[in-house]
């Protein structure tokens, strides 16, 4: 299959788009969906970021493409910017407050790898190339990269946020570090990997979107092609492994492998292929829904996301 690198670029984006819709519109535990949201965030707002999002992605691609071609190198990609810029956007989109920020921040880089990669005769990318070329992405990232990102979280304002130990995001301070040491987002990610499951995805070279939720979504989905069972599922089998961060955060670690605990024994009676499972399942979204929110696995649902595009690159359709 012959493409324009501009064809591409728009293919990688349509497919990281696709990605977020589905992970929203699934009815993920302690999660916004199309009947649930949370006070001020809703469905529609998720909607509306995953459009404002794409071209961002189309632009990561590009410069992927770029830089497969020799034109540009690899430091030159501007994953930070193109992470504000995406934040920046989203944020002018909608009044939902902070959508998509783990989310963006996972998926950008996988757009520039995907850019990166060949396609095959099919328009399928393989996954192997594609974490090769996001681990030499990611690594490339510069000290501007950094200082865009702290500037998309200012814009995005997550909740959750708590005084980091060294160069804290909240620390007026912490960019002129940054420049001054000349320390790379890669750097101040793998810093920020000690409590923050998105920082440590992208210094790890993403291993639980690839170890663990991509192969158990594509096997989930090869057994009924039911999506929304199978995002579900794949939902539990992250969240149970690895205790949210987002939780751990805001109310500690400790609840955080509560409801990891939880998860788990949902997966082992069946999940929505039993009715004791439905029931669990149910009971656990009003528990997550509870107490403000707090016990929301935000972080988990970004690794969804990311296994999703992983699904969406590879070919995966509904």
């Amino acid at each position: 299959m012959t493409q324009k690198p501009s064809d591409k670029a728009i293919h990688i984006s349509k497919c990281l788009e696709l990605a977020i819709l589905f992970e929203i519109s699934a009815d993920k535990p302690g999660n916004v969906n199309l009947t649930t949201g949370f006070e001020g965030t809703r469905y529609e707002h998720f909607l509306v970021s995953a459009v404002a999002a794409a071209p961002w992605f189309r632009h990561a691609a590009e410069k992927g493409i770029a830089c497969s071609e020799g034109r540009i190198r690899l430091s030159e990609i501007g994953i930070g910017d193109s992470i504000k810029q995406c934040v920046a956007d989203i944020n002018q989109w909608q009044k939902g407050g902070n959508t998509l920020l783990g989310t963006v921040i996972l998926l950008m880089p996988i757009a520039a790898a995907a850019g990166a990669t060949p396609q095959r005769e099919d328009g399928r990318f393989e996954m192997l190339a594609i974490r090769e070329n996001l681990g030499r992405v990611v690594r490339a990232t510069t000290s501007e990269d950094a200082v865009a990102v702290y500037k998309a979280i200012e814009i995005a304002k997550p909740s959750g946020l708590n005084k980091a130990p060294e160069l804290d995001v909240n620390d007026p301070s912490s960019v002129a570090e940054i420049m001054k040491r000349g320390i790379s987002l890669y750097q101040v990610f793998e810093i920020g990997s000690k409590w923050d499951s998105v920082c440590a995805e992208w210094v790890k070279d993403y291993p639980v979107t690839f170890d663990v939720a991509y192969p158990f979504l594509m096997q989930a989905l090869s057994k009924d092609g039911n999506l929304n069972t199978a995002v579900i599922h794949t939902f539990l089998k992250v969240l149970s492994e690895n205790p949210d961060t987002f939780i751990a955060r805001k109310i500690g670690k400790e609840k955080a492998e509560e409801i990891s605990s939880a998860a788990k024994e949902i997966l082992v009676l069946g999940g929505l292929k039993t009715e004791e499972g439905k029931k669990r399942l149910r009971d656990f979204d009003l528990k997550l829904r509870s107490s403000s929110n707090l016990l929301n696995p935000g972080t988990t649902a970004d690794i969804i996301a990311a296994a999703l595009s992983l699904c969406v690159l590879g070919g995966y359709r509904p």
